[in-house]
């Protein structure tokens, strides 16, 4: 087992219908204004960008993120991301009778040397940490859809 591979799997319910989700969750750059752990997002072009974040944990995560599917119709979101994170992370969004189901799905390596160095003490914090940073997102997310 390579323990610095991880995948994620988190499951929002958010009351908003899914377009409104998948405009909110389409622009990146908004996210450090909803999502705490999301500490930068720059641009380089009209699909990429390098983003900072950081959770619970005293490290920063910083990675470019380059789109690789853009699908409105389907509900999907998906980038590439290569730097302290390598590999990938896609949204689906289906409709419920309340609103919208947001799953978000990431595979990755983790290349930052000291996370690799813990890789085997520290996955059940990293585990942990990433799971209150996808907790405060969608307190933020829901939140930020509310207040619209």
């Amino acid at each position: 087992m390579d323990w610095s591979h991880y995948r994620f799997h988190t499951r929002w319910t958010l009351t908003a219908p899914p377009t409104t989700v998948y405009d909110a969750l389409a622009q990146a750059e908004d996210y450090p204004r909803w999502w705490p752990q999301v500490r930068e997002v720059n641009p380089i072009d009209d699909t990429s960008g390098t983003i900072r974040i950081r959770s619970l944990l005293p490290y920063d995560l910083t990675f470019t993120a380059r789109e690789t599917r853009r699908d409105p119709a389907a509900g999907v979101l998906e980038i590439a991301m290569t730097g302290d994170l390598d590999g990938w992370a896609r949204w689906t969004l289906t409709a419920t009778p309340t609103g919208t189901l947001a799953r978000y799905d990431q595979e990755v390596d983790v290349t930052k040397p000291l996370m690799r160095a813990l890789a085997v003490p520290g996955r059940p914090l990293f585990r942990a940490n990433h799971a209150l940073m996808m907790r405060a997102g969608q307190r933020g997310l829901a939140a930020r859809l509310r207040a619209r």
